[in-house]
């Protein structure tokens, strides 16, 4: 995330200005066409990002957790927010204002730097993923789901999320979800447990989604 490539000084900074909030399970934290005043900054729980469809139903495209940030890029481009964010269980967020944020990175250079890298990163995973909309099988596609959401430490990974949140985020039915984590359990790309997926092995995973 964005946030994470900022200077420590600059993140204290921007953290003793932030504003903390508190939401409950399926509370609304930003709706889709509101100004960008500022991003999110997850301390605790978890944040669905999507959109709600007109018939009300909410298409998730990204499911985040604590250290995770989101709305930087609508406060970059000036323009109303295109996604909508919804509490996932009990969830504690700091609001980081859009103009202290754009005033204090003027005086850290690097981070200016090191958010071009961050923006390239999401933009070659967001690519990534769209061409494996296209040409992938659910269980590539899923790989590549839970190897973007894993923990990139060395070791065991496990990702916090529900089969029907797998669902959601793949656009599918449960039974093709489920489908498709069978078939990367018996490959030993994951292992599924109560509410999360371990993953043994965050780099293979990811090759098989190239596949």
């Amino acid at each position: 995330m964005l946030f994470e490539a900022l200077d420590p000084a600059l993140r204290v900074h921007l953290l003793r200005g932030a504003r903390l909030r508190e939401f409950g399970d399926g509370q609304i934290i930003q709706q889709r066409g509101t100004a960008a005043d500022g991003f999110w900054l997850i301390e605790e729980g978890a944040v669905m990002v999507g959109q709600f469809l007109p018939e009300g139903e909410f298409r998730a495209v990204a499911l985040l957790g604590p250290g995770d940030s989101y709305g930087e890029l609508a406060v970059f481009s000036g323009r109303p927010r295109i996604v909508d964010a919804v509490s996932r269980g009990p969830s504690r967020v700091r609001f980081i204002a859009a103009r202290p944020f754009l005033d204090a990175l003027g005086n850290y250079p690097a981070s200016t730097r090191a958010l071009l890298g961050a923006l390239s990163e999401q933009l070659q995973d967001t690519l990534g993923q769209l061409a494996g909309l296209r040409r992938g099988t659910s269980a590539a596609r899923l790989a590549g789901i839970l190897a973007n959401m894993a923990d990139t430490a060395p070791g065991m990974a496990e990702v916090r999320i529900t089969q029907q949140e797998l669902a959601e985020l793949l656009g599918v039915t449960r039974a093709t979800a489920n489908a498709a984590l069978r078939d990367l359990e018996k490959r030993r790309l994951v292992k599924r447990g109560y509410g999360s997926i371990a993953i043994p092995d965050v780099p293979r995973l990811t090759l098989f989604a190239l596949e």
